[in-house]
């Protein structure tokens, strides 16, 4: 059975450690733990792993955020992995640093990615990881903190949570997404 895994992010150095990549930040780790390597590919850089009988296929679009829907239709398409068996990680700005929240549907709440795979898929009932990037900006600074390196008390602890995001995503398959639900959200 294959899941698809999506990672929010932009492409480019310039970007790598921005708050707002924490999709990509997550695939990574991920794909380093399970000694698997990100190869190009349409639309995205991808990489599978095996868990627990399941195929994984780690997708970090490489549309820019505003254009994730693309990726992560085609890849569906080409996978033939139907909505209920997709994660969306992505950042957030209503959540602490590093808290997980996981919905098996739900709003853009205003963020670029989500709202355009809303757009192309039609549908908000999609399975999605939010990951905590707290809200110390200044109103009208949102943008400027998304796009702003973690601060340096935030990367003492990112492994830390990167490696709780992980786990999560190998729940997903193994458990489901209720149980998933259950023993990560707010950890």
């Amino acid at each position: 059975m294959k899941y698809l895994i999506v990672g929010l992010g932009n492409p480019g150095e310039e970007y790598s450690n921005t708050r707002h990549n924490i999709g990509f930040k997550a695939l990574d780790a991920l794909a380093s733990a399970s000694n698997v390597v990100f190869s190009p590919g349409r639309y995205a850089d991808t990489a599978e792993i095996k868990h627990k009988g399941r195929t994984l296929i780690l997708v970090k679009p490489m549309t820019f955020m505003n254009l994730s829907g693309k990726a992560v239709n085609y890849w569906m398409q080409k996978e033939k992995i139907p909505v209920e068996r997709i994660l969306v990680i992505t950042d957030d700005l209503a959540l602490p640093f590093g808290k997980i929240r996981i919905r098996a549907k739900g709003s853009d709440g205003g963020h670029n990615g989500l709202k355009n795979i809303q757009e192309i898929l039609g549908i908000n009932a999609y399975p999605r990881m939010r990951f905590g990037v707290g809200d110390d900006f200044s109103k009208g600074q949102q943008v400027n903190y998304v796009l702003a390196e973690w601060s340096e008390e935030e990367r003492g602890t990112l492994q830390e949570r990167l490696k709780k995001v992980s786990e999560a995503v190998l729940s997903f398959p193994a458990i489901g997404l209720e149980r998933t639900m259950n023993f990560f959200n707010n950890s």
